[in-house]
């Protein structure tokens, strides 16, 4: 959960929203008021839709799912990848790659192809190939390990989405909707938040703002996935005293059972042999009579 107070947020600047001319009507709940032809957004309204995104990103993060993030603007991709490297999920900070998402089985061979390059290089393969070919191929390596290098670890689509500026980033967003992933993103005035599942408005362009958002969301995200190595720990003790306990309990229900049952089971088979005998009893008659005819004639 956000731990920020109301000045921190004021300090960042995160309340400086755009011009007047540039903003988008959908934005008009978030928006205090119009100083200098610029709006300023409500930061009560930021803090508590901050908290709201903050609770669900834990939630995910504590199920053992991925979240990616999206910034490719200047100001925003190093804070990003800075902040975001240390949780290890996947993040895109240079350029967009179209069908990212809605093609994933595409991405996902590009990254295979990283990982053989990789195994040509262990195996001394790529001593054996031409200057010009040892090229191109490190070349491609160098490539799709600075455009899909933060995401060769994601080998499922993302459980949720953050998305720092919503307009510059609307191929990512259409993706994302089209296969109904949870969006999360910062919000300016300029965007529209009803795209976004849990828009948090705020100023995207000030690397301060775009810095303290950061360093709340990737606080919640790290503390859900504490929680969840914590129960991970707990759970496997708990399994391991479960199956020792269980053992000795089984036995004894076991040989209890035996020493009930044994008496039953004995009165069956004298009632089975008795039945047995009765049922013997009129072959025996048949065979006699058979053999008297058989002297008669």
């Amino acid at each position: 959960m956000s731990k920020t107070s109301f000045n921190e947020l004021l300090e960042a600047g995160v309340h400086f929203g755009h011009l007047k001319r540039k903003w988008n009507p959908a934005m008009a709940p978030y928006i205090f008021m119009e100083r200098n032809g610029i709006h300023i957004i409500d930061l009560q309204k930021t803090e508590a839709k901050l908290n709201e995104a903050c609770s669900a990103l834990k939630q995910i993060a504590k199920s053992g799912r991925k979240i990616l993030f999206v910034a490719t603007k200047k100001q925003a991709k190093d804070i990003v990848s800075e902040k975001v490297k240390p949780t290890q999920m996947p993040y895109v900070t240079e350029r967009w790659p179209g069908g990212m998402l809605t093609n994933f089985p595409t991405i996902r061979r590009a990254v295979k192809k990283m990982s053989t390059i990789d195994k040509m290089e262990t195996d001394g393969t790529m001593k054996n190939l031409a200057k010009r070919e040892k090229l191109q191929i490190t070349r491609q390596r160098a490539k799709l390990e600075k455009m899909l290098g933060s995401i060769s670890d994601m080998t499922r689509l993302p459980a949720a989405m953050f998305i720092v500026d919503v307009s510059k980033e609307h191929i990512a967003v259409r993706e994302a909707k089209r296969l109904n992933i949870p969006l999360f993103g910062i919000v300016d005035t300029n965007s529209d938040p009803s795209l976004i599942d849990f828009p948090i408005p705020a100023n995207d362009d000030a690397s301060k703002s775009i810095s303290l958002l950061m360093d709340i969301v990737t606080a919640s995200i790290q503390e859900g996935l504490n929680e969840r190595k914590m129960e991970k720990e707990k759970e496997g003790p708990a399994k391991e005293n479960k199956k020792g306990g269980k053992k000795p309990n089984a036995d004894v229900k076991k040989t209890s059972a035996r020493k009930e049952e044994a008496p039953v089971v004995e009165v069956k088979a004298e009632e089975a042999k008795t039945e047995e005998v009765k049922v013997e009893e009129p072959k025996t008659e048949e065979v006699k009579a058979e053999a008297k005819k058989e002297t008669k004639e």
